[in-house]
C-alpha cells in the first residue's frame, strides 16, 4: 500500500486504475474542504462519497502518477497507436501487495486531518491611562459664562431701557431710537446666558443673589453704585483685577472700566451680589 501526502495535515492510501500508458491513475477520497489541494475538477465531475463523520462531505479524485510511481511486473510502459503494448515494462522487485498486484478500483481509506490547536487568546489591550501631564479644561462657572457673554457685546450702544435675554433691543424714552443696552439690560442679558433670570432694574438685581464682600469678588459678580440710601442707580459686571464691564450712559457704549482706581466709582460703590 502506498501513502500519499496531500497537504492540509492528512494522508490517503491509494489504489490503481488500469491504464494503457506508462502512467497510471489512482483514486483518492478526501474531505471536500481539502479538494482544492488536489487536481481541480470541473463542476459536475466530482463524485461525493458518504462520510463516516456526520455533517461532512468527501470528494473522490482521480489523479495520474508517473511511471516510476506505479510500475509493476507485467504492466506496459509504452503503447502503440492502437493501444497495444510495444515494450514490456522493466520488472521491479516489490513485496506482494494489492497496490502492485491487484489493479482494481476501490475506495481509499482517508486519514482525517488532526484539527489544529486553537490559537492562544491574545491578552486584552490595557486601557491607556490618561497622561498626568494633560489637564482637562474645567467647565466654566456661571459667573464666567456671564462675563464671556457680556464681553461679546463690547462696543454696543447705550440705550435707555434697552436689552433683553435675546440681546440688544430698542430702548424707551431717550433710547427709543437706539438699539442697545442700558446697565441693567446688559447684566440681565449676560446672566441669562448662564441660566439665571434677572429683573430689568438695578434695585431688583441688587436683591437677586447673595451679597459678596469687595475682597471676595469673582468673575461675573454684579457691582452696584449710586443711589445714596435707596436703590442703586448703576450696575456693572465684575471681570477681575478691579475691572468691570458696563453700559455707562446715553451716548456711550458697552466698555470696560477700572472701577477700583476710579475716584467716582469708589466713592459711590454700594456693594456686590452673586446671582444664582
Amino acid at each position: 500500500m502506498m501513502w500519499l501526502t496531500l497537504g492540509g495535515g492528512f494522508l490517503a492510501t491509494l489504489s490503481t486504475v488500469p491504464a494503457p500508458t506508462a502512467e497510471c491513475q489512482v483514486v483518492i477520497t478526501i474531505p471536500a474542504a481539502y479538494a482544492h489541494l488536489v487536481v481541480p475538477q470541473p463542476p459536475g465531475q466530482e463524485s461525493v462519497a458518504p462520510s463516516r463523520s456526520p455533517g461532512t462531505r468527501e470528494v473522490k479524485r482521480v489523479i495520474t502518477l508517473p511511471a516510476e510511481a506505479c510500475a509493476r511486473s507485467g504492466h506496459p510502459t509504452t503503447a502503440g497507436p492502437d493501444g497495444a503494448p510495444t515494450k514490456p515494462a522493466q520488472a521491479r522487485s516489490h513485496p506482494p501487495h494489492p497496490w502492485w498486484t491487484t489493479p482494481k478500483l476501490e475506495w481509499i481509506t482517508t486519514i482525517k486531518p488532526t484539527p489544529p490547536e486553537p490559537a492562544p487568546e491574545r491578552p486584552a489591550k490595557p486601557t491607556p491611562k490618561p497622561d498626568p501631564g494633560t489637564k482637562r479644561t474645567p467647565k466654566p462657572t456661571r459667573g464666567e459664562a456671564a462675563a464671556t457673554a457680556a464681553l461679546a457685546r463690547l462696543g454696543t450702544p447705550f440705550s435707555w431701557g434697552g436689552g433683553a435675554p435675546s440681546g440688544p433691543t430698542r430702548g424707551i424714552g431717550r433710547g427709543a431710537n437706539t438699539i442697545g443696552f442700558d446697565c441693567s439690560g446688559l447684566t440681565l442679558y449676560a446672566w441669562s446666558k448662564a441660566g439665571v433670570t434677572l429683573g430689568h432694574y438695578t434695585g431688583t438685581q441688587f436683591r437677586q443673589g447673595r451679597r459678596v464682600a469687595l475682597s471676595d469678588l469673582r468673575k461675573g459678580d454684579l457691582v452696584f453704585f449710586g443711589g445714596g440710601n435707596g436703590d442703586p442707580t448703576h450696575v456693572g459686571l465684575y471681570l477681575g483685577n478691579g475691572i468691570m464691564i458696563h453700559a455707562p450712559k446715553t451716548g456711550d457704549v458697552v466698555k470696560k472700566t477700572q472701577f477700583l482706581k476710579s475716584s467716582y466709582y469708589r466713592s459711590t460703590y454700594r456693594g456686590a451680589v452673586r446671582p444664582g
